[in-house]
């Protein structure tokens, strides 16, 4: 899912289905400035007329939880991190700011395994 997408750049931001995009501060309860999201809307939705799109965000506390997927310099972050994906947001695509790094497809796995577990589907 990672390889033959096409990048659209909008205001310095690139945006790519399945990357993890910096986001600046998204709310006032949010004590960092900017905040890592992997995004999860389809390359057709990232490319559209909507003005959201459907991220995960990425912390940098992991608790071993099932729907928490590790992710490590390797893929572009400062810090060893998790993806959580029972918090999923819709977050503005002008709110996303810097392309940060992407997952392997292997991760990928892992990320849609979390996913069907936070969404309770099959």
């Amino acid at each position: 899912m990672t390889n033959g997408l096409t990048l659209h750049q909008r205001k310095s931001a690139w945006y790519e289905a399945w990357r993890p995009l910096r986001a600046s501060r998204g709310s006032p309860y949010d004590p960092k400035k900017q905040r890592v999201f992997l995004v999860f809307s389809r390359q057709a939705v990232i490319d559209s007329a909507f003005s959201t799109v459907i991220c995960a965000p990425v912390y940098s506390r992991y608790d071993g939880l099932p729907t928490q997927i590790e992710a490590d310099a390797d893929e572009g972050l400062k810090h060893d991190s998790a993806v959580y994906c029972d918090e999923l947001v819709s977050l503005h695509k002008s709110m996303l700011t810097d392309y940060i790094g992407s997952l392997s497809d292997a991760k990928m796995q892992l990320v849609n395994a979390a996913l069907r577990i936070a969404l309770d589907v099959g």
